[in-house]
């Protein structure tokens, strides 16, 4: 049973996160645009589900875009998606400081190897095999660039 100082604290900490991720709204003066942004939040997420499925169709950079898409198109949507469990995480730490977390890479190694190595299985033709490894490869050195901040640091 949680205690009230671990409620207080949780709290706290939720008030500092909205605070932090305040900054990333910024509705569009414009309903038209507003409209346009929401559509392209959807697609981008519908895009970011379908890659975590896909190979070669990356999650992570569909589900950042859509979080830019909605910050400018909907409130409502831009917190949804700051509120979810997996998501919201990894887009305030990317919002705030261009990186993603240890277990997030390490996530996304794990599900890149099983996508692509079941993938160069499955294909018959030696040149979709190389293909697919080139493509790997380009994403895994992409991965590998991204940045992981270290928790005790800012």
């Amino acid at each position: 049973m949680p205690t009230p100082e671990h409620h207080e604290t949780a709290q706290t900490e939720r008030q500092i996160a909205d605070l932090q991720t305040a900054d990333l709204l910024c509705l569009h003066d414009s309903p038209l645009v507003r409209a346009m942004y929401l559509g392209a939040g959807f697609l981008a997420l519908f895009l970011a589900i379908l890659g975590a499925v896909l190979p070669v169709l990356p999650t992570t950079p569909f589900v950042l875009l859509a979080a830019a898409c909605f910050a400018r198109g909907s409130e409502y949507f831009h917190y949804k998606l700051l509120e979810n469990r997996i998501a919201g995480p990894i887009i305030r730490e990317w919002a705030l400081y261009r990186s993603i977390p240890q277990r997030v890479k390490r996530w996304v190694y794990f599900l890149m190897t099983l996508s692509f190595g079941s993938s160069i299985w499955i294909v018959p033709e030696l040149w979709q095999k190389i293909m697919l490894v080139v493509i790997g490869s380009i994403l895994a050195v992409f991965v590998w660039r991204i940045p992981v901040r270290d928790k005790d640091a800012g």
